[in-house]
């Protein structure tokens, strides 16, 4: 996979319209794309599945849009989530999408594949003074030690989310700012070596 081959996923753990990490994750495809790298943004809202459950499995089988969801993984060289913070952890919302997608099977694959052979950054935006940080440690955890995944170190936390974007929708704080970029263009390089 030469270089012009990378491309970067953007999703954000909340579906709401007015979501302060959906706007993150939206910042960071224009990031990318401004910065010479493909990247695609997409809403989880898009892609609506039950609550997981074993049995609704065994009857009904994978739901198509878990099916979907992995395809778009796939096309994919890195993965940047933006994490919102719900009561110290991981929103239902994303954890129930990583839960599904692991279930995909495809006949001459391990399972995880998905997950093993991507690199992953992650990000937030919180009301708090801490930016996330305790939802962002839990959704390292679900993929680094659930999912086998790959997740670089450095992320983004951006506290006091209100005051967090400018008229533009770039990241008020400068320092922020560029941190953020600095982000994305590592998951971009860790994508290359990976996929190289």
């Amino acid at each position: 996979m030469n270089p012009s081959s990378t491309k970067l996923l953007f999703v954000a753990g909340s579906s709401r319209d007015a979501s302060y990490n959906k706007r993150l994750a939206q910042l960071g495809a224009e990031i990318a794309e401004a910065n010479g790298i493909a990247a695609t943004f997409a809403d989880l809202g898009d892609y609506p599945m039950p609550l997981y459950d074993g049995d609704l499995q065994a009857v009904d089988g994978v739901p198509e849009n878990a099916r979907k969801l992995e395809a778009l993984m796939k096309i994919h060289t890195g993965i940047f989530i933006a994490c919102p913070e719900y009561n110290a952890s991981i929103t239902p919302l994303l954890k129930n999408a990583l839960d599904w997608v692991s279930r995909v099977r495809i006949e001459g694959e391990e399972p995880l594949t998905v997950f093993k052979t991507r690199v992953f950054a992650l990000g937030a935006v919180s009301p708090g003074g801490m930016g996330g940080l305790r939802g962002l440690n839990a959704v390292r955890e679900v993929l680094q030690l659930g999912l086998g995944a790959l997740v670089l170190p450095d992320q983004v936390a951006v506290p006091r989310a209100a005051e967090a974007f400018d008229a533009s929708g770039h990241l008020s704080n400068k320092e922020s700012q560029e941190r953020f970029k600095s982000v994305i263009q590592k998951l971009a390089r860790a994508a290359r070596v990976l996929h190289g």
